[in-house]
């Protein structure tokens, strides 16, 4: 009996050994860096792990790599990246994760910034994550300075056009979360994440940022998670988390 062969492009295949995203796979293809049974491969090439030797850097693949699933409360100061960079001094969220293998970093946060990120090796979960089309909300406390009116968070809600930008912000979910003294809490619920977009707009507005903490993506809460604490997820979480995303509507 002939056995079935089931293709896949190379970056799905480099994607789901957690070795880079689809993006960061396009690009290691474009530069030389893979290989299918020996040959250099194409943009675009098919390969079946159960048959062909794929390597990357000249590593082959595998394919029965389990999947992880951990949730983080990054600290204050802590940055955003799952590889350091030479010239990093600072120390970085993967540090945190006593885990072996590589990891994306889904949910980028500035060095500022705390709260809620995930990191897996569950490359096509991290791309769609990670891709504003699939429409997973994030929210954020955050601590603003002074007490902005309800005419300037009417404006937040509706879309801001950023100095650097041609489009408005995406129209967003604030509401009052409480009060610091002369300063302001508010929740904040984005369908997208340019850089630094929370405290760009709030400056605009006459509001800085004073403190910023992401507490939800999509369904999952940070909950009673300590600055540098970690959990796995569960298995339903994992299941919501793929059920939740699908691509929006137009």
């Amino acid at each position: 009996m002939k056995k079935h062969i089931v293709e896949e492009r190379l970056q799905k295949l480099i994607s789901q050994a957690g070795i880079a995203s689809r993006r960061a796979a396009e690009k290691l293809i474009r530069e030389g860096r893979v290989t299918v049974n020996g040959q250099v491969a194409r943009l675009g090439e098919k390969a079946d792990l159960a048959r062909d030797t794929v390597t990357v850097d000249g590593q082959p693949l595998k394919s029965d790599t389990p999947f992880v699933y951990y949730l983080l409360n990054k600290p204050r100061g802590v940055v955003s990246t799952n590889k350091r960079q030479w010239q990093e001094k600072r120390q970085i969220v993967r540090e945190l994760i006593p885990h072996e293998g590589h990891l994306f970093t889904v949910g980028r946060l500035d060095a500022d910034s705390e709260g809620l990120i995930l990191l897996t090796n569950d490359g096509d979960l991290a791309d769609r994550l990670m891709h504003p089309r699939y429409g997973h909300t994030k929210t954020y406390h955050v601590l603003v300075t002074g007490q902005p009116s309800e005419e300037t968070l009417d404006a937040w809600r509706a879309g801001v056009t950023l100095d650097e930008d041609k489009a408005p912000t995406a129209p967003a979910r604030i509401r009052l979360h409480g009060e610091k003294g002369n300063d302001t809490w508010l929740e904040v619920v984005l369908r997208e994440g340019r850089k630094r977009q929370i405290r760009r707009v709030a400056a605009m507005l006459g509001h800085p940022v004073k403190r910023l903490i992401r507490v939800k993506i999509g369904g999952l809460d940070i909950g009673h998670l300590r600055p540098g604490e970690w959990r796995m997820l569960s298995a339903k979480e994992v299941r919501l988390l793929k059920q939740g995303s699908q691509p929006q509507k137009p």
